[in-house]
Formats: structure tokens, sequence, C-alpha cells
């Protein structure tokens, strides 16, 4: 209280007199030794006034410690005061912004958001957390460490393992197993290596040590996500989780029980992920009719794997399959291979991995009955139907038959309806900000879906993304995914990666809203670094506005193009057009310089000269 105040301004005061003055006092053991000239001359006193002294300095330090203590404990109450006032009114004034505005804030925030310090947050009142995520795959990790970062008390719910698919199922292990199979097919690529220089001879693998591989990364990125959450102070809670309403949680036991608890929360996410979706009618044993849920695992090479689906998934199966010995057969619904490809690209990606490797397929034919075998013993049969006519026109036999017909949200008990919610095709409807919407269309206020789990787009990455929106706009800054920013990849050799739209689309809307829409493109053959390792087969593609200089959407198809697509979706979500990007430069000789060439080549009508350079640059 006040008596306090006053004992110390009056310890404070005593200590500025005495600090003034000219005399300085050194204590050594239990004796003070002057070093005026004065004091000098009475140091042979009395022992009694030395203790004097030696009492008396220690009590002039003991105040001055609790002048000190006093003074830092003002100052900080003053800088949090300050600090909560300033967060308060920067709240107050997001919370107020118009919805016409959310856009442009949204980008405007994603541009700055490595300059902004995070907004500290106090736990929401009469609940256990201010935020529960419910499941730890990369979307439920990326939205709980920005959680935390930002101040919220953060719990992550976890009925399996952590990781979820990505991890365990998916994006970690079928690259460990790319990037071994990879190396073996240059290896054994002799002709590929002599205009290299180099000569390998009887070049082998062992097939159990590459699967090993892939678990051992497993098991290192499933830790590392552990460990990264606990570090933040994220409370990991084990169980299958379903709502109570709309700020309450059951979660623990098996799939369909509940058995760990009841938790509430001011916010809660769903980020439940997905499962493979297998059509009706074929049959899964995981030995001989699998997904990509068992084929990871690499238990067995089949002499011949048929793979229904010829998406991101089967591509970079056959990929693994043929670089290890195994002939690969497509079964693909559409009419045509490839069928979410631009066209334009797919056809070159056809030209480079499936014509001169072990691999044929067939279109507009569906895999209506696919019945199991036995290794080594009794084919797979697999019942082929047309597309159009919806008759069967072919049964094929084969070793091994790989399902890659896509995945379907993992959203069954989470007693969406004690929420009034409804999936559609078993996705969680949500607005722009992945706000999940009743029955009627309204919000359900605290309660958000992220990932595979809302369909916006099925993406480990994306999933995080939004995650991490979703925090954002708790805390009050107004977030809004733009999804054709985000960029996807398929990891064969070489890889294929894009942003945005395919021509085809950009085409198609440009006609409904009134745009004009052009194509810049560029070969890996003009490129030096490519040529240098021998790897230049590719091509990119730009597809932009000539008027605006907006980027509508990117194909890189070529050695290490996912890497080189970032830059591009990092420009379109930042809004960055052609005008600004136009006269950048890339060291020589990068691969970088593809995406350069397609800045430069870009032709606007502006009158901006385009930049033509030499073929190999």
């Amino acid at each position: 209280g006040i008596f306090w105040i006053i004992d110390n301004a009056f310890n404070i005061i005593i200590i500025i007199i005495i600090r003034s003055h000219h005399t300085k006092t050194t204590l050594v053991g239990t004796l003070t030794v002057s070093k005026t000239p004065a004091t000098q001359k009475r140091r042979r006193g009395s022992r009694r006034r030395r203790l004097v002294e030696v009492f008396f300095f220690l009590s002039l330090e003991t105040n001055k410690c609790k002048a000190d203590m006093f003074c830092a404990n003002f100052t900080q109450r003053v800088v949090t005061s300050q600090s909560s006032f300033l967060g308060e009114r920067k709240r107050l004034h997001n919370a107020t912004q118009t919805s016409s505005a959310v856009r442009k804030a949204s980008a405007s925030s994603r541009g700055k958001a490595g300059r902004r310090a995070h907004v500290k947050v106090s736990a929401a009142a009469n609940y256990d957390y201010d935020l529960i995520i419910i499941g730890a795959g990369v979307g439920g990790h990326g939205a709980a460490i920005h959680a935390a970062e930002c101040g919220l008390k953060t719990a992550i719910v976890e009925g399996d393992v952590m990781g979820g698919t990505c991890v365990n199922r998916g994006c970690v292990p079928s690259k460990a197993l790319l990037a071994a199979s990879g190396r073996v097919r240059d290896m054994k690529n002799a002709d590929h290596l002599k205009h290299l220089g180099i000569a390998v001879d009887n070049v082998s693998f062992d097939r159990q040590g590459i699967a090993d591989h892939a678990e051992d990364l497993v098991q290192t990125i499933r830790g590392n996500l552990t460990r990264s959450m606990e570090g933040v102070g994220v409370d990991i809670l084990t169980g299958n989780a379903g709502f109570v309403d709309n700020h309450t949680i059951s979660y623990g036991g098996s799939p369909g029980t509940i058995t760990g608890g009841k938790k509430t929360a001011k916010h809660i996410i769903i980020a439940t992920g997905s499962k493979p979706f297998v059509p009706p009618g074929i049959e899964i044993d995981n030995k001989t009719v699998f997904t990509s849920d068992a084929g990871l695992k690499l238990d067995w090479l089949p002499p011949w794997v048929a793979i229904i689906g010829s998406g991101y998934i089967g591509l970079e199966f056959s990929d693994v399959y043929t670089a290890l010995g195994s002939d690969v057969t497509f079964i693909e619904a559409m009419p045509i291979i490839m069928p979410g490809f631009d066209r334009e690209i797919a056809k070159l990606a056809e030209r480079v991995l499936i014509s001169p490797r072990n691999i044929d397929y067939v279109t507009n034919k569906f895999a209506t009955k696919v019945t199991p075998g036995i290794p080594g013993e009794k084919p797979v049969t697999i019942e082929l139907t047309d597309a159009t006519t919806k008759e069967v026109v072919d049964v094929m036999e084969v070793d091994a038959c790989m399902v890659a017909t896509g995945r379907s949200p993992y959203t069954d008990g989470l007693n969406l309806n004690n929420l009034k919610v409804e999936t559609q095709r078993g996705f969680v409807p949500t607005n722009e900000k992945c706000q999940v919407l009743d029955t009627e269309g309204n919000v359900v206020e605290g309660v958000w879906c992220i990932g595979d789990a809302n369909g916006k787009l099925m993406l480990a990455h994306a999933a995080s993304t939004q995650g991490i929106s979703c925090v954002e706009n708790m805390v009050g800054r107004e977030n809004v995914v733009n999804h054709e920013a985000i960029p996807a990849a398929c990891f064969t050799h070489p890889e294929v990666s894009f942003v945005g739209l395919t021509e085809e689309q950009a085409r198609e809307r440009a006609e409904k809203e009134g745009f004009t829409i052009a194509t810049c493109k560029t070969s890996f053959k003009a490129n030096s670094k490519a040529l240098a390792e021998k790897e230049a087969d590719g091509m990119a593609k730009l597809i932009y506005d000539p008027k605006s200089g907006k980027m509508y959407g990117a194909w890189i198809f070529g050695l290490h193009a996912a890497d080189l697509v970032h830059e591009i979706s990092n420009a379109i979500n930042n809004e960055q057009t052609l005008y600004d990007l136009k006269f950048t430069t890339k060291a020589h000789p990068t691969l970088s310089e593809v995406v350069e060439e397609l800045y430069r080549g870009a032709k606007l009508e502006d009158g901006m000269p385009s930049q033509k350079l030499s073929p190999a640059r």
C-alpha cells in the first residue's frame, strides 16, 4: 500500500545521497576499508565502529535491492498495462472491419506476417482451453503451434498415432520410397551415366532395406512433430473425440466409444483428415489388393501391378514399382490419362513417365469387380466395364492391384448432429474462413474445420495453412486463404508441379468473366543447369492476363519442379503481377532461370518489351 511506497521511496533517497558522496565503501570479509584520505587516518579506530559501518553498509545494500525491485515492478506494470491497452484497441479495431475489406486485409496480413509480433490472448473464462483441435495430422499440428505462439491455451486430441495420414501413410513414407527407388533407376540407366562419363555394373537393392528407410523416416518425423507441440505447451489428449455441443467434446476409447472424459474450449477445430476411397465391388485383402496405406509398407514386389487411377498417388507408385522392376497397367475411368493435369503438360509427362517405361494403360474403363489372389499361386482378377456403355468388356489377371481412386473425408463419429451439422458426401460444410455451417447455412459459433475434412483442397500443406488462418481469425486478425495460390506436386522422376488453374480452366473463366488469357512456355532444354545434369526433359508454362499482368496458374514438368513452383505461388499469394516480376534476376546457372524465362517471355499489352534470351542460357 501507500506505506510500502513511502518506505521504499525513503530508501531510494538514502541510496541516491550516499552514492553521490565522494566516499566509496568496499566490504572485505567483515571489515570496511575507507578509500578517502580522511578515513585512512582513522582506520585504526575501534572494532565497534567498524562493525557499525559493516551493518550500515549491509542495510544500505538491502534497501537498494528493495528499491530496485519496486522500480522494476512498477515499470513492468506500466508496460503490461500499455501492451494490454494497445492489444485490446487493435482487437476492437480489427473486429469492426467490414466484410468487403476481408480479402484485402487478408492479403496485407499475409505479406506482413513475418514482421508482425504475436498478440497475447488470455485464456477464455469458463473453458478448459482456448482451443481444442481434433486430429494431430499436419493440419492440426500447424494450427496447434500457431495457436500456442499466439498465446492460446491449446490441446490436441488424437485417436491414432501422431502425424495423421501425411506422416504415417502418405507424403512422408512415399517420398522415402521415391528417393530410394529413384537412385536405383538412375544407377541402372547406363546410357545416362555413360554421357556423364560414369560406368556402374551390377546394381542391386534390398527391398526390405528400402521399406525400413521409409519406416525410419516416419518414426523420426512423428517424434519431431510430437516434441515440437510439447515444446510450446500444447496438451496432447489421447482418444477419439466427438461433439457434445459447440464448446464441449468427449474423447477416449476406440472408434464409437467415449471413455476419456470431457473438455471445453472457446474454439474447436476439426482436423480429422481422410482415408483411401475404395469403390464398390473391390475387395481389399491388403496383400494382393490394397490401397496406398498398405502399398507404402512395400511388403513385396509384384511382377505385374494394376493401378486403378492415374492421379498423383497412382503416378508416384508407378514410378516406384517400375524403378524396382515391376510392370504397371493403369486403369483410368476418364477418357484420358492423368485427367487432372493441364493437357499440354499431361501429354509431355506421358511421353517421359509412361511410354519409355514398362507401363501401359486403359482409359474410359471402370474396375467394377476386383477379386484378391494368392501371391505366386493365384492371380488377382479385375472385371473391366466400359464407362460409356456400362457393359463388361474385359477381365484382367495380374499379380497385384493397387486402388488409387482418391480419398474420402474421415468425419464419422464426430457427433456433428449435436451441432445441427450435416456432411455433404462426408465433407463438413464451411465458409471461406473455414467456419463450420449448420443445416441452415449459419455459422456454428466457435467451430472450425480444416484440411481434407472440408474438401476445399485435399493437401497436407493446405490443411496447415487453413489451420493457421483459423487461429488468425480467432485472435481478431481477419484472414482468408487464397486456395489458388497453394502449390501442389507429384514427385515422379522428373517431377510435376503446379499452382492455380490449368490453361483449360483459365480460358473457361476468362470467357465467363470477360478477360484475356495468354500463355508463356519454356523448355528445360534451354536451361544450362538441366543440360549439365543431363536431365533436360521437361517444360514450364505460365498462364496469365496480358493486360493486367495477373497470373492465373503455372505448370512445371522437369528436374526439381516441386521446388521451382513456390516462387510463383508466393507471387500469386502476394498479388504480384508480371509487371512486378518481369525484370527480377536469378543466379546463373540455376534451375530457377526456368521461372525467369517465364517472367521475361510473357508479353504484356502496355508495351513493355519482352526479353528474348539465348536458347541455352
